[in-house]
């Protein structure tokens, strides 16, 4: 075995139970990128792209012969949170740019989603559910599954989309989106035996709900020089 091979399939004991490394680095590399995301920084793009692709191996376990049944629908949404992540980071970099802040500013300054918008992403948000759940039960989980698996991992699959957009765009509501997911997203990590990833969720709600006060006084006392109208549109 090489020493690359070695360093993919290491991994912690705990309680008797075997995690991956890969999925403690992974998750610490969210953590990382969510505190970023707090400090509205350009930063928590990249390095949350990097725990997503780390991530997508631990959900994909299937793939690598791994003992734990796979989330299709959590690996699908690590894909798209780096589409999703590729897009903020150019985002945040170019209103950055074109506000002319300095290297210390945020990137962005926080609001609410406009009534339009909001209705735009609820929409989106469940119709891609009834899809999305449609298509992984077409799929299939790899392991027996209830119909209500599929639809948690949906849920969790177009909520987490949603939520890293909103973030992207600098809306308040990304937190709170956050907040819907991780209800669905601890259980059912937890019952899929993904300890890892369901205690830092735990941990994650905390830093949410905080983040989420954060950018709300951000949003009401911060008053941005421009909104650049080819920046807002993209």
């Amino acid at each position: 075995m090489t020493l690359l091979e070695r360093l993919f399939e290491a991994q912690l004991t705990i309680a008797g139970h075997a995690i991956y490394w890969r999925e403690i680095v992974g998750n610490l590399f969210g953590f990382l990128s969510a505190v970023g995301g707090l400090r509205r920084r350009v930063w928590a793009w990249p390095i949350g792209i990097i725990g997503n692709a780390l991530l997508f191996t631990v959900f994909f376990g299937v793939a690598f012969a791994s003992s734990q049944p796979p989330l299709f629908g959590q690996a699908a949404r690590q894909i798209f949170f780096i589409i999703t992540s590729i897009y903020g980071w150019y985002r945040w970099n170019e209103v950055k740019k074109l506000n002319h802040h300095d290297s210390n500013a945020p990137a962005v300054i926080p609001r609410w989603a406009t009534q339009r918008e909001r209705l735009g992403y609820l929409g989106f948000w469940v119709a891609g559910v009834v899809v999305a759940q449609w298509v992984f039960a077409s799929v299939g989980a790899g392991f027996p599954a209830e119909r209500w698996y599929y639809w948690c991992d949906a849920w969790i699959f177009i909520g987490s989309i949603v939520a890293t957009y909103a973030m992207a765009r600098g809306w308040n509501d990304f937190w709170l989106a956050w907040i819907a997911v991780d209800l669905v997203g601890v259980p059912l990590l937890w019952h899929s035996q993904y300890y890892p990833s369901a205690v830092l969720y735990i941990v994650y709600a905390g830093l949410v709900v905080y983040g989420f006060f954060v950018w709300l006084k951000a949003s009401r006392t911060e008053a941005p020089e421009r909104e650049p109208e080819q920046v807002a549109s993209r």
